[in-house]
């Protein structure tokens, strides 16, 4: 199991707890039926109170992946839909799972381009780029455009969990993303802090994003290092 060490997210720490677990279950790394170490130890493993991570588990719990049995333990339980905060980040560690955070190097309000495709309702459209992370490996460079129309993303409000905003700040859902996978070169304002250089060729993943109107609202191209990470999409 992967262990987890603070401050490096913007999410409460139970949640950061809560997803991290939730992703190595969804993974398969705790496998159905499974007992979770004793509360103590695994608080110990994750660097959190054991009144945090019981806070974490409850949340896990309401969700049905794990079943809490009183004097015996938690049990981890599969088969349940996914609707954790990261349900809809795909990338993984190539050993499964990962907490996901992110680093913003840019939000700018800027006129859709005519280099990409088209979406959404207004002119322009808020720019973000950014440097994704899993436990604190870099993993991906993220490009997304979301919409004018569906509101301002500010720079003093916005959190890793950018579909996380959008509920809690803008008001709106994202119900479901179209996502495109294949390779193309690392793109020209690639940092030099990135695990690999610009030009390289590595992973791509186009996605359109909807919320409950017809056309969709965002759209976001990643590139991600195969050294590090690869894109996962389990089908039940």
């Amino acid at each position: 199991m992967i262990t987890s060490n603070e401050n490096f997210y913007n999410l409460p720490k139970y949640i950061q707890i809560s997803e991290l677990l939730i992703r190595d279950i969804v993974s398969g790394r705790l496998i159905d039926g499974e007992r979770l170490p004793p509360e103590r130890v695994l608080a110990s493993t994750l660097n959190v109170t054991v009144t945090t991570l019981r806070k974490s588990l409850k949340v896990i719990a309401k969700k049905g992946m794990i079943k809490q049995i009183q004097g015996s333990g938690n049990y981890v339980c599969h088969g349940v839909k996914d609707d954790s905060v990261y349900a809809m980040f795909r990338l993984e560690l190539l050993d499964g799972g990962g907490l996901p955070s992110a680093k913003f190097i840019e939000i700018k309000q800027l006129d859709k381009p005519s280099n990409i495709p088209d979406f959404g309702t207004s002119s322009k459209a808020t720019r973000m780029r950014r440097i994704r992370y899993l436990n604190k490996t870099i993993i991906g460079l993220e490009e997304i455009w979301l919409d004018s129309d569906e509101g301002i993303v500010k720079k003093n409000q916005v959190s890793d969990s950018l579909y996380h905003y959008y509920r809690t700040r803008l008001g709106f859902w994202i119900t479901h993303a179209e996502d495109r996978v294949s390779i193309k070169p690392l793109p020209d304002w690639t940092p030099k802090d990135f695990s690999l250089p610009h030009g390289t060729i590595t992973g791509f993943i186009e996605r359109f994003s909807w919320s409950e109107k017809s056309k969709p609202i965002e759209y976001s191209k990643t590139w991600y290092d195969t050294n590090n990470a690869h894109y996962v999409q389990r089908l039940k």
